[in-house]
């Protein structure tokens, strides 16, 4: 039965990332950003948003 727990738990067990894993989640990260920035700084978008705010801004209360 210790066995088998010491097992599991090394299995499990996660003292944190390693050089490669960071460069990996870094790399990941990086891409994400330029993605997220390319769609909002679109044409599309920013017009959406513009127009929302035109609207938001033009309501009668």
């Amino acid at each position: 039965m210790a066995l088998r727990s010491r097992m599991v738990q090394a299995m499990v067990a996660d003292d944190g990332m390693s050089t490669a894993e960071y460069a990996i989640g870094t790399i990941a990260a990086a891409a994400f950003g330029a993605v997220l920035y390319g769609v909002v700084t679109g044409d599309s978008i920013v017009n959406a948003l513009t127009k929302i705010i035109d609207r938001a801004l033009n309501t009668r209360v």
